[in-house]
């Protein structure tokens, strides 16, 4: 705008410049009084300005030549009159033709080209505006729909979450239903099981219920915890998955975590890897030390995933299951990485022969304390 504006001022001073060298030249031929004198280059002068509307008025004001208002204007005496007492009455001040014994003036106004630089900016601002307007409206609808996802997933991934231990909990009643005399040994061994999934069921309202709070993260064995999630998935996997989970007695190694969702994360990580091998295969959990992190790789013989879409999987939305919603890995990224300060990414994946996802978190000491509060809320 500041250029349009400058190239705008530049161009009314040449127009100007140009008014005078009309003004010069007309002068030039009033004040000539022999008729044969040679007025080429005078008449060149005057034919050769096309752009700038010109009226030449006696001293009455009375319009006696008209130039570039078009054709049938520049000879309309009362379409040029009208054009000076407008000229007049915003404070045009003409320039004056003195001859031999008269005293013409010459009005003159800005050219169409001007007439449209000055407009430009205005132009440039409702584009402007309009640009903005339909960015607004872009990512006012696409945060709609970004936010309409994220409730159907949760909605969906509640409905997920509780599916397996009331499937479980389905199938021991139907057991205990069929097996009338059952030995009461196994049968507490089932009812505890039972008592599991009715845990497991306290769990994830636990989980949900932490929506909007801040969580607590507390000083925990890694091995540990990891040995109990597989406990709970080893049992509600198919009989051809095998699980190689590091062993939980060995020297302990402390990470701070909330259990209730880093189990969500574990968990999650292990159903996808269920059902990217579809019945049979195995996964593993591995613990490496590094520059103060523990990095947790969760391995699969699954299908893999492109290379491609190695940052894509974390996206609200993107899934590879014909009935899923993609909500899983995006919501295991924003707990791992934004209430545990860690990273989670696809460290390695190859089609047909498996994925390895890893897990990067801080280690702690056996002397720091145990429970920490962190600033940011689910």
């Amino acid at each position: 705008m500041i250029y349009v504006n400058y190239l705008t001022q530049r161009l009314k001073e040449g127009e100007r410049y140009t008014a005078l060298v009309f003004s010069g030249a007309m002068e030039n031929i009033t004040r000539k009084q022999d008729m044969n004198q040679d007025f080429t280059f005078e008449s060149d002068i005057i034919s050769s300005i096309k752009s700038i509307p010109m009226i030449l008025t006696d001293k009455n004001m009375v319009p006696k030549l008209g130039r570039n208002y078009g054709e049938g204007k520049n000879e309309d005496t009362d379409y040029l009159s009208r054009r000076v007492q407008k000229l007049v009455a915003s404070g045009k001040k003409p320039l004056e033709i003195p001859g031999e014994g008269v005293v013409e003036y010459l009005y003159y106004e800005n050219s169409r080209l001007y007439t449209m630089l000055t407009y430009f900016p205005l132009f440039q601002g409702i584009l402007l505006f309009g640009f903005i307007a339909l960015g607004y409206i872009g990512f006012s609808n696409a945060r709609r729909a970004e936010q309409n996802q994220v409730w159907v997933g949760m909605a969906k991934e509640t409905a997920h979450q509780l599916g397996t231990p009331i499937s479980a909990i389905m199938g021991w009643l139907q057991y205990l239903e069929e097996e009338e005399q059952m030995d009461p040994s196994l049968r507490r061994e089932y009812l505890h099981e039972m008592g599991k999934d009715v845990d497991r069921l306290k769990l994830i309202a636990d989980r949900f219920s932490k929506i909007g709070s801040t969580p607590e993260l507390v000083k925990i064995n890694l091995f540990e915890e990891l040995d109990k999630c597989k406990g709970y998935m080893q049992k509600r996997s198919p009989k051809k998955v095998q699980f190689a989970f590091p062993d939980p007695d060995q020297s302990a190694l402390y990470v701070k975590i909330n259990p209730p969702l880093f189990d969500w994360v574990i968990e999650n990580l292990v159903r996808n890897a269920l059902d990217a091998m579809e019945g049979a295969g195995q996964i593993s959990a591995n613990v490496l030390e590094e520059d103060g992190f523990l990095n947790i790789d969760i391995s699969d013989t699954g299908k893999g995933i492109p290379a491609n879409k190695f940052k894509t999987v974390f996206q609200p939305g993107f899934t590879t299951k014909s009935r899923g919603w993609g909500l899983g890995l995006s919501l295991a990224q924003r707990i791992i990485e934004q209430y545990h300060q860690g990273k989670i990414f696809v460290k390695h994946s190859r089609l047909n022969e498996g994925t390895t996802f890893s897990i990067k978190l801080p280690k702690v000491s056996e002397g720091e304390p145990v429970k920490t509060k962190i600033q940011a809320k689910i």
